[in-house]
Order: C-alpha cells, then structure tokens, then sequence
C-alpha cells in the first residue's frame, strides 16, 4: 500500500467519534476512555507484520523489525486533556502508522532499518499535573518519590491508578531499556500557535523546546483598612505584584521568541475593605536559548525586589520547577526543512514553547527533531481545536519524506 494522507485524516475522525463527547475529547490518561483509546488503535496495526508491546512505563510500542537492529523512532500521544481537540498528539500516532505502513509495503515488511512506533504514556499531564510521564521514564528523568504520592481532583494516587492499568510505578527504570538501538526519533504536532497561521504557511522544522523557569513570587505588605489608610502610607503587596505583571512584558519583547506569564495571582485577606498585605504570584519564563533564560529571570528578579521597595514592600523567591532548553539534532532539522520544502514549496523554522515527548527522548541523546503542522486559530487543548485537512495531508506526506530520508541516513551511519 503507497502512503495514503488522507486516511489519518479519516481514522482521527473515528477516533473522535470514540472518544469525545459535545464537549471535546476525553482521552486523559489512566481512565477508561483511554483505555478504550488504545484498545482502538490495536485495531490499526494488527494485519501489519510487526510486534507490540508495553514497556514498564505503560508506553505502548509497535515494531517492524528492519535488516538492521538500529531503530528509527516515530512517536507521540493518544492521551488528551479533559475537552481537547481532535489532532493534539493523535494526530502524530495516526501520521506516524501511516509511515509504518507504507516501510511495510515498500521492503515487503523487511526494511532496512527497524521502525518502531510509540505512543507514550501520560503525555498531557491532565489527570495528575505530571506531563511527559512515560517519555520521562523513558529518558531515565522520571521523579518516583515525587509522583507516586501525586492525586487526583478526587484524591485517588497516581499510584493507584497506574496499577488498575498494570503499570507498576516502581519498576520505571525499566523502561530505559527501550532506549537500546534508538538511532532517532521523530514526531509530528499541530503548532498549538498562531504563527503559521499569520504567516499562511502550513508546516514548519521546530528547532527545539523552550527552557522553562516557573516561580513562585510572594509580596509582603501590610494589611490595612482600606478606608483609613492613606494611599501614601500604605504597603500594597499587590501593587508591587502589578507593577511586575507589566515589566514582564517587556522584559520578553526584548527577544524575539521568549515569552513570560504571570498566570495566576492570589490576595489576603482578599477582601474589599482590606489592603492586600500578602500577594502569591507565579511566573513562567520561556525561551530557546539558556542564556536568554537566565537574562529574563535576573531581569524579573531584580525588577521584583524595585517595585517591592517602592511599595514599602518585600518579596520571596522559590523556584516550582525549571527544565533546560532542548535545541533538536542539527542534521535532522536540516531533513525536515528539505522534507517541508519538497512538499509545500517553502519552509519556516520556529521553536516550540510547548513541552513534548520529543524534549526527554532529545536529552535521553537520541537526535530528535519535531514538525509542525498550522493551527487554525492558533487554538489547542480545546473541542475548536483544528487543523485544514489539506494541510494535515500535506503534513502526513513530509512526515514521510523526513522518516525516509532519516532512515536513509542512520543506515549510512550505522
């Protein structure tokens, strides 16, 4: 069977007709409908000859072994967030079978280097707030103390519901294993973005993940009466937390591909009589380049303890979590770009302030690269979410050149 772009295009639509309801889709991980994601998917690929299995992590792998034991990897996600959209991480499983189908055809179910396809566990975070759990396990940076006690909106452990899937949380090391021949590893996304979109192009080469500094900010003050109290006597926690809401702003404009959010703010006592004497903030800082980074946080750093100052107030510091820039493997972006270009005529490099699964398999050392396909909207992890399906067939096409034109490659370099 030739490759056939439209037909991931058709079984995502079956998928969504399994798994959503009036409100999107509902393939979080660990519960039922997930399940009955991946029981759908089996349906796939069981006349094609390859094998399947899960690893310790609960990551479910699909593998056509090729003359060579050097893998090429294809992967991304069946799980969703509660009300998704249709493509977010289906999308690449289905774009991804597609490939392996037409290797099968193409070598007779015999291709040069083995393909193997993954559909990694928990990417989305949504049940738990642990994303990139099976990947995580996979590149060994899985935290098994931190997540274990982890608990969900109804205080069920992540432990427990990994179990009723037959994931046994201590046994993630295992999953490592999986890592052995790994020669490269490839996915495709939607953007999640606008920017194609402005720009009317329909694919892009992603040069990597942003690194993420999220913070935890706290101002002192002093609470007051608010009626009592003149304005030039007051410690206003929450103006000093104002003031930086908007210093971020320009703190990121300052570079072309950095962004910063303060995305949630909390006041004590929190009552209209009362000057805030305690105000909880957080802050997200992203961007490609680690230097960058770490400018933007000295910047916001500095900026924080000025306007605690003028307020007659102080701040605190404490870091809720960072991860470090992950730029992709230079030769692979250079066949992804060929790969867009040679499909729709023209190409765009962007990074992707988005985490994937493709960000722990890169810092597990495997070359890695991700494609993107446009966003209408630029709208993600929402039931609008939606892509033109001419450019979804045109993103299923250049994934294949790129998976081509990799395994061609690692069997040069094997």
């Amino acid at each position: 069977m030739p490759l056939n772009p439209q037909r991931p295009i058709d079984e995502l639509k079956e998928l969504r007709a399994l798994t959503s309801d009036e409100n999107g889709a509902q393939r979080v991980a660990w519960t039922d409908t997930w399940l009955k994601a991946r029981d759908w998917f089996r349906t796939k690929w069981q006349d094609l000859p390859v094998e399947q299995h899960y690893d310790a992590a609960g990551n479910n792998y699909i593998t056509l072994k090729g003359e060579s034991e050097k893998a090429l990897l294809l992967g991304s996600h069946l799980d969703s967030v509660p009300n998704g959209g249709w493509l977010d991480g289906a999308l690449g499983m289905l774009a991804g079978l597609e490939v392996l189908r037409r290797f099968a055809e193409q070598y007779n179910g015999r291709p040069p280097v083995t393909i193997r396809l993954v559909d990694w566990a928990d990417e989305e975070g949504a049940r738990f707030g642990r994303s990139l759990l099976g990947s995580s396990a996979f590149a060994g940076t899985h935290s098994i103390a931190a997540d274990r006690i982890r608990t969900d909106r109804y205080g069920i452990p992540l432990e427990d519901a990994l179990r009723r899937c037959g994931v046994e949380i201590d046994r993630f090391p295992e999953a490592e294993h999986e890592r052995k021949n790994a020669a490269a590893y490839l996915e495709l996304h939607i953007e999640q973005g606008p920017v194609l979109e402005r720009m009317n192009l329909p694919l892009a080469v992603v040069l990597g993940t942003k690194g993420v500094e999220r913070h935890a900010i706290t101002f002192h003050g002093q609470e007051a009466h608010s009626g009592s109290t003149p304005m030039n006597v007051r410690h206003d926690a929450l103006a000093a937390a104002a003031k930086l809401a908007l210093e971020i702003r320009p703190i990121a404009r300052k570079h072309s591909d950095a962004v910063c959010t303060m995305g949630s703010v909390k006041t004590f006592p929190g009552i209209v009589t009362a000057v805030v004497g305690r105000c909880e903030t957080t802050l997200d800082q992203r961007d490609l380049d680690a230097g960058i980074l770490a400018t933007m946080y000295q910047e916001a750093h500095a900026a924080s303890e000025r306007f605690a100052k003028e307020e007659g107030c102080t701040v605190e510091w404490s870091r809720i979590w960072s991860i470090e820039p992950v730029p992709f493997h230079p030769t692979l972006v250079q066949f992804c770009q060929q790969s867009i270009e040679e499909t729709a005529g023209t190409s765009h490099s962007l990074p992707s302030g988005p985490l994937h699964d493709a960000a722990e398999v890169s810092r597990a050392g495997i070359p890695t690269v991700m494609l993107f396909v446009q966003s209408l909207g630029g709208i993600s992890h929402n039931k609008i979410e939606d892509t033109r399906e001419k450019h979804l067939a045109l993103a299923v096409t250049a994934f294949d050149k790129l998976a081509a034109k990799t395994a061609a490659w690692i069997t040069q370099t094997a």
